[in-house]
Parts: C-alpha cells; sequence; structure tokens
C-alpha cells in the first residue's frame, strides 16, 4: 500500500531554513536566503522555488523549481517556457520510500518540460522517471550533465 505524499511549497522562513540543515545540499541558496531574511528583503510568505514533503512536522524531502523563459530554452523543440529542478534530495532515512518520485511526479504535472542535472550515480534513477540524459554540448552545459524529460510533442533542439 502506498502512502500518498503531501507536496507542499514551503515558506521562506527561520522554521525552514532551520529544516534545512538536515540535507546535505545546505549551501549558498540557502545562506542567501538567510542574509535576505536578516536584512528583511524578503517576507515569510514570499514566492520560495522550494516544495517539500513532511513526515509529521519533519522535513524529509525537498526540491527547487524555478521557471526558464522560452526566450532562454536552449533544450526543448520547440522552444518554450520549461522548468528547472534543483537540490532534489530526501533525507537518507526516508529513501526509497517514494518521496523524490512523489516531487518529480509534481513538477510533471505543470505540463512543461523539466531539466535537471543529475548528481554522480543518479542516472538510473532519472532513466526510471521518464528522463533521459540530452546530447552533451561544451558551450552549453559546462560540465554539467543535463537529464530532460519531455511532454507529449516536445523533442530536444538540435543545434
Amino acid at each position: 500500500m502506498t502512502v500518498a505524499h503531501k507536496v507542499e511549497r514551503l515558506k521562506i522562513n527561520y522554521k525552514t531554513l532551520e529544516d534545512f540543515k538536515r540535507f546535505k545540499q545546505y549551501g549558498q541558496q540557502e545562506l542567501s536566503m538567510l542574509e535576505d531574511l536578516e536584512a528583511n528583503m524578503i517576507e515569510n510568505d514570499s514566492e520560495s522555488p522550494f516544495y517539500g514533503i513532511y513526515f509529521g512536522d519533519k522535513l524529509v524531502a525537498r526540491m527547487s523549481l524555478y521557471q526558464i523563459q522560452a526566450k532562454f530554452d536552449r533544450y526543448f523543440d520547440p522552444p518554450q517556457d520549461y522548468l528547472e529542478l534543483w537540490k532534489l534530495e530526501v533525507i537518507p532515512d526516508y529513501q526509497g520510500k517514494g518521496y523524490g518520485r512523489t516531487l518529480v511526479d509534481f513538477a510533471k504535472s505543470f505540463g512543461l518540460p523539466v531539466k535537471t542535472n543529475g548528481r554522480v550515480n543518479s542516472s538510473d534513477f532519472w532513466a526510471t522517471m521518464g528522463f533521459t540524459p540530452v546530447t552533451y554540448e561544451v558551450e552549453r552545459d559546462r560540465g554539467e550533465n543535463p537529464f530532460v524529460w519531455y511532454p507529449a510533442g516536445v523533442k530536444e533542439q538540435v543545434h
């Protein structure tokens, strides 16, 4: 029996930043959010790019999603707005329970193409999720390892 996991947009506040400290990918982005909070530049309810899943009151999985405008699209044909998925991470004790899949399915539910950069040894996960590696281009990809998901009617841009 699969338990339905609820994806929610995370508020930018001190509690969320405290929750993020449990994740390995805690870094520059979170530190700049902390600085913005301390300088009162962002409000608690501002549009956060972060989404997560709680188990009880514990944040156990998260990702960030950014919408990239069509004019910057160098991946999809026809060129269009797409989502860039970053920092997908599930706390180790909760891995293998469908949290990562739920977050990725949530990203796909917008109906836009999705691009992500796979971490080392993550290609099996992305393949399972229906993503394919793009044809590597040095200029565009600069050492990244992009994987993409194509909704119906969309294919890879050929350069």
